[in-house]
């Protein structure tokens, strides 16, 4: 069996990167929706109906576990797909699988908490406030989610999201640094005077924005932290499959990298970011 990595697009390698180094025997398969990418723009159910299919690919090519390395996908269709579809695609396959997403380990991240905790609203005024900024798609800002599930844990974390509706399309198609650094700039200017200073912390709620992640770093104050998604995902994972022992991620070190775009070699930016070419069979 296998851990299936899913993404609309390259983003999600750079958390399927940290699994790999984590979990060096484990066998994995990444699957790219490049044929729709990016789904930040995409209408609900849309993404809903595209994640889905996705990770039925995984499953049928004999994933038990699949990691939406996707906030856009985690955000919005995780939720539906474990309440309304996994339970009957459990039975009608008869063995354990599961999905899981990026979004959770990143707000324990940010918060310190396990997702379990729920603070109690006593209504104190809060001192000191943290700000948090977060860079995401439009879907996922849409999807209010880091602010909702931030707010149940920690009353002294006050989050805004800034959507960046190009960026995740200018990586995909191997933009040049200097567009992509104008870009990143201008984003951060606009968050900062939305919330009238910059944040204290930064969430890249996009895992394609962890390919640039430098470039953040250089817009952004000195020192500015960063929560890094990649190193919460395999942190949280390694604890899931010590709980669940009956998902095997196998012992192979099996890599294969699949896309429903047009298979064969990956960008530069891409290269650059894994070390080395990538090439992506026809999913």
């Amino acid at each position: 069996m296998s851990i299936g990595v899913f993404d609309s697009g390259v983003g999600g390698l750079t958390v399927h990167h940290r699994l790999v180094e984590r979990f060096p025997r484990a066998d994995f398969i990444y699957l790219a929706d490049q044929a729709n990418a990016p789904y930040g723009g995409r209408a609900g159910e849309e993404i809903v109906d595209l994640t889905r299919a996705g990770c039925v690919r995984l499953f049928d090519a004999g994933c038990n576990l699949v990691v939406l390395a996707c906030n856009t996908a985690a955000s919005v269709a995780l939720r539906r797909l474990q309440q309304t579809w996994l339970p009957g695609y459990r039975r009608d396959v008869g063995r354990p699988v599961n999905v899981l997403g990026i979004v959770v380990p990143t707000i324990e991240a940010a918060t310190g908490l396990p997702w379990e905790h729920e603070a109690e609203r006593r209504g104190d005024k809060v001192e000191k406030l943290d700000v948090l900024g977060v860079f995401s798609t439009p879907a996922t800002a849409r999807s209010r989610v880091y602010e909702i599930e931030i707010d149940k844990r920690r009353q002294d974390v006050a989050v805004f999201s800034e959507p960046c509706p190009e960026l995740a399309r200018m990586i995909e198609a191997g933009a040049a640094r200097e567009a992509l650094a104008e870009v990143i700039s201008g984003h951060v200017k606009a968050l900062a005077t939305r919330i009238g200073r910059a944040p204290d912390r930064a969430i890249l709620g996009c895992t394609h924005y962890e390919i640039v992640a430098d470039l953040f770093r250089a817009a952004l104050p000195a020192g500015t932290p960063l929560i890094r998604q990649p190193d919460a995902t395999a942190d949280a994972l390694e604890r899931y499959l010590a709980r669940h022992p009956e998902l095997d991620p196998g012992h192979s070190a099996v890599r294969r990298f699949l896309t429903t775009g047009e298979p064969g070699a990956q960008n530069g930016l891409v290269e650059t970011f894994w070390g080395g070419p990538l090439n992506f069979e026809p999913a």
